[in-house]
């Protein structure tokens, strides 16, 4: 296969290594699991950085559930003075709490995301953020729902000089079309799946239009439900180069497009050392076909 660069101008003047650091598992096992323990996750991103990481999305919504610290709280602790080269990214715009209904989430509108913006700046210790994701909707893209006024609000702000590139989660090529009419786009996160013909080609455009995309989660995440079939062909590319499987995630990801950022996440000094030696792993066209 063709090679790639390891590293990625996000926004056209961030260097970041495409190989980034996803927060959320510092303070949670899981979506719903436990806490985690604190001493550890301040020894993860420690040993992020020293690794090499110098892109960490985190969310000021990332929180455990014992009324501990957030992970904001966790970035700055163990960070703070932070490299010069470090690019935070965060998201905005979900709201969560008991007292909103069944799934208990709710979407900030845009009067309130200014307070959101600025909630992570203080928490992280910052006088501007590198990256804002609007994060719209919860678990499915919300097809059809503008996100022309929030987007405008953010970029109020980056106007104002808090926020110095802006991006979208969770959203469509329509949200991409709304979003470029007011202001520059510089990364995408969304689930992803490379066989849905319509992420493919939203991939493509950013690509092309050199915008970051950054898959959350592993690829077979944005499949659905589990597939043994895709599960054993994972297990055996991985078992052909002496990898795990999700070092071969992390090396599908990097090999889609020059474009691709992976922001695997952990809450574990040895997970996070495996996530980030698949740096070196290169797949083959062989190998690629497979994990189809």
């Amino acid at each position: 296969m063709t090679t790639t660069s390891t590293t990625f101008a996000l926004g056209g003047d961030l260097q970041v290594d495409r190989l980034g650091f996803g927060a959320m598992r510092l303070v949670l096992n899981g979506f719903n699991g436990p806490s985690r323990d604190r001493e550890t996750a301040l020894a993860v991103l420690t040993r992020a950085v020293e690794l090499g990481v110098n892109h960490i999305d985190t969310a000021g919504f990332y929180r455990g559930r014992d009324g501990g610290p957030s992970v904001n709280d966790l970035i700055r602790e163990a960070l703070h003075p932070y490299p010069e080269d470090l690019v935070m990214a965060t998201k905005v715009g979900p709201v969560f709490g008991p007292d909103l209904g069944p799934t208990g989430y709710s979407e900030a509108g845009p009067g309130d995301l200014r307070a959101q913006v600025e909630a992570n700046l203080q928490a992280l210790g910052l006088d501007r953020l590198d990256l804002v994701y609007l994060r719209i909707g919860y678990l499915q893209v919300p097809h059809g729902d503008s996100l022309a006024q929030r987007f405008e609000a953010l970029a109020a702000l980056r106007e104002e000089g808090l926020i110095r590139h802006l991006g979208l989660s969770n959203v469509d090529a329509g949200h991409l079309d709304e979003a470029q009419r007011i202001a520059p786009v510089a990364a995408i996160q969304n689930l992803f799946n490379p066989t849905d013909p319509d992420q493919a080609a939203l991939l493509e455009r950013a690509a092309t239009q050199r915008i970051a995309f950054v898959p959350f989660g592993t690829l077979g995440s944005g499949y659905g439900e589990r597939d043994a079939a895709r599960d054993a062909r994972y297990g055996q590319v991985a078992a052909r180069h002496g990898a795990t499987v999700t070092q071969v995630a992390v090396a599908q990801v990097l090999a889609l497009s020059p474009a691709t950022l992976t922001i695997p996440g952990t809450g574990s000094v040895a997970h996070l050392e495996e996530n980030v030696a698949a740096r070196s792993l290169t797949l083959t066209e062989q190998d690629l076909r497979a994990l189809r």
